[in-house]
């Protein structure tokens, strides 16, 4: 058993040797600054190419099944059916206004990797560009991915409703299905946008991992906005600003994960060319 807890702790601190010394929680917050630009327009883009997809009536239909789950008490009911709308009705030159900030998520996630890759992978003006241009693909399957959790919306929704074990099962055929289409994002974001390129086997694994880690985190924040919380207290009653607030704390957090997912990547893939080194 000790010896066990011993292995555990080690390969733990190798993963996150990486990000020692470099103020992880800096750089989770400058890839948040991009993600807070970038996130809507990159949902925007989603919906709009999936309701070109499989036409904005069904788009309607499908993400009314998660509106009306989703909790009221600080209004994300609400934002995320304007969030719907507003995709749906887009038009082709407000999409290609939209590119622009989206692909800044790609310039924040490719800098932030590069502050903890061994040795500094790049540097210079062209990093961030590098990093827009290789996110931009994702959104090819975007309609796919997303259209794959809608088709799900009305069985986890009805579940859920039940409330109980079957509303348990509901809970976890969501996370299932969240964890299976962040999983091939992820393993591009590791693998592609990242500077360090990560060997496949490693970057799958981990990737998935932490795919398994947002989904369950994602899932966490639903229940967070279901809390009777007046957000709006320490900012001397301003909801609004409230609300604001608590989304980029969890955005925060959720990019501790990434990068901590990234890392850890890294370091396997690094113990496995070493391992290999030691065999030739």
């Amino acid at each position: 058993m000790g010896d066990g807890w011993d292995r555990a702790k080690r390969i733990t601190a190798a993963a996150f040797r990486p990000v020692r010394g470099r103020d992880l929680s800096l750089h989770a917050a400058a890839i948040t600054f991009y993600g807070a630009i970038a996130v809507v327009p990159v949902a925007l883009l989603a919906i709009w190419l999936t309701g070109l997809l499989a036409g904005a009536d069904r788009v309607r239909r499908l993400t009314g099944y998660a509106i009306e789950t989703l909790p009221t008490e600080i209004g994300a009911h609400r934002a995320a059916a304007a969030l719907v709308e507003a995709g749906l009705g887009l038009t082709p030159l407000l999409a290609l206004a939209s590119l622009l900030p989206a692909s800044l998520y790609g310039e924040g996630l490719r800098r932030a990797f590069v502050s903890v890759a061994e040795p500094r992978a790049e540097s210079g003006a062209l990093v961030g560009w590098r990093g827009r241009l290789l996110l931009l693909p994702l959104l090819a399957p975007a309609p796919a991915l997303l259209l794959s959790i809608l088709l799900g919306l009305p069985l986890t929704t009805r579940l859920v409703r039940q409330g109980g074990w079957i509303g348990a099962l509901g809970v976890v055929l969501s996370f299932l299905a969240v964890w299976l289409v962040l999983t091939p994002v992820l393993i591009w974001v590791f693998r592609v946008v990242g500077p360090a390129s990560p060997d496949w086997l490693a970057t799958v694994v981990l990737g998935s991992f932490t795919a398994a880690n947002l989904s369950g985190f994602l899932h966490g924040f639903v229940l967070f906005c279901s809390l009777p919380l007046d957000l709006g207290v320490p900012f001397g009653g301003f909801d609004e600003i409230g609300g604001g607030v608590a989304v980029l704390l969890w955005l925060y957090l959720f990019h501790v994960i990434v990068l901590s997912g990234y890392s850890a990547t890294l370091a396997a893939s690094r113990w496995r060319a070493t391992r290999e080194a030691a065999r030739a």
